[in-house]
């Protein structure tokens, strides 16, 4: 069965067929450790709390270079260090009970800031690219049957189509999407050659934090919307700027998918859980709920839950922004029993207002946070 595995390099290509996979019985597989890689940021700690309420074992390696130890509970084994040092992988491995068999890594750590992959693109093929293959090595060797990876929509560059679906074919137009879509190359040729699946979630606009504030989104300085406007709305930021106000769309701002963080890292739980009951299929899905919000409508959105007013500043088009941007994520619902619980985008933004209120404590308390 491995030799039946398709390469990533047929554009779109999903590596799953339509119908449901058996997610009942994995056996003995669901107390193995789970590897997180990038443990410590934001969608890879919402995976660990998501593991730990599911019953799971999480082990987290992270350099913090952009996450933030507070992120990881106390209880959670954690690794200080890159996942560029194999000597450290070879220990975790050890010392958590990983290999031969057993155990699966979730891989979340590398750089997603676009305009920084143009100005560093051979940084990013590094840091995204080079020690995401050193990571795959690692597990071939180690015998980890299983890889989770946090891929992105930016494969899909700048989709001719809306929703876009796992067949729409892959054209990066920057370093970040290449970089991403590379590694899902390496899965898929690793996986051909190796006894291990893998897993693909190529996320949309992922958003919000963890419903009880246990963690969320802390890198200062960044560049996602609803982070941005909700610490607009806070009095962190003096303006959102709106880029593009000319497309074609009911009131000229750029569409996105925003899925909620939480109903996210579900999803990624429940494809591993897949990834388990049928060691011999990869995957690779969207993740989204199908349908999107404009500019102005987030900051509408911001404006009613907060009762203030969003100063917005009207500036011209990005290179490469689509108008529309949404995620056809059916082959995720029909692979995974997956039901999102907080898909409202007024929820969304309440638990992203939420975690940013706890995040000023946090830092006063912890200034280097």
């Amino acid at each position: 069965m491995q030799g039946e595995r398709p390469s990533a390099s047929a554009p779109g290509t999903p590596h799953a067929s339509a119908g449901s996979t058996r997610t009942a019985s994995i056996g003995s597989a669901a107390a193995a450790p789970i590897l997180v890689t990038g443990g410590a940021g934001y969608i890879g700690s919402h995976a660990v709390h998501a593991l730990r309420d599911a019953g799971r074992k999480a082990v987290v390696v992270d350099n913090l270079s952009t996450g933030f130890r507070f992120a990881v509970p106390e209880d959670v084994p954690f690794y200080h260090g890159d996942i560029a040092d194999t000597d450290l992988l070879a220990r975790i491995f050890a010392e958590q009970g990983m290999g031969d068999g057993a155990g699966a890594i979730m891989h979340f750590a590398g750089s997603i800031i676009v305009p920084e992959s143009v100005a560093r693109p051979l940084w990013y093929y590094e840091n995204n690219t080079g020690k995401s293959r050193g990571l795959i090595e690692a597990a071939v060797a180690a015998k980890v049957p299983h890889i989770l990876f946090s891929s992105t929509a930016a494969t899909y560059g700048v989709p001719e189509v809306s929703p876009v679906t796992e067949r729409t074919p892959t054209q990066p137009i920057n370093p970040y999407g290449w970089s991403k879509l590379m590694t899902e190359q390496m899965l898929a040729d690793a996986a051909h050659a190796y006894p291990f699946n893998y897993c693909a979630l190529r996320y949309f606009n992922v958003a919000g934090a963890d419903p009880l504030a246990r963690t969320g989104q802390s890198t200062a300085g960044a560049t996602h919307l609803i982070k941005v406007a909700v610490e607009a709305a806070l009095g962190k930021r003096e303006a959102v700027s709106v880029f593009g106000t000319d497309y074609d769309t009911p009131d000229g701002t750029g569409v996105r998918d925003y899925i909620h963080v939480s109903d996210l890292a579900q999803a990624h739980v429940l494809a591993l859980d897949a990834l388990m009951a049928e060691p011999e299929r990869s995957l690779t899905m969207n993740c989204g709920y199908g349908r999107g919000f404009s500019v102005l409508e987030v900051l509408d959105a911001v404006d009613r839950v907060t009762g203030g007013r969003i100063e917005r500043v009207f500036a011209g088009r990005r290179d490469g922004d689509p108008a529309k941007l949404v995620a056809d994520s059916s082959l995720l619902r029909r692979t995974v029993p997956w039901t999102p619980r907080y898909d409202r985008l007024d929820t969304i933004i309440e638990h992203a207002l939420a975690w940013e209120q706890k995040l000023a404590t946090i830092r006063r308390s912890a200034p280097e946070a």
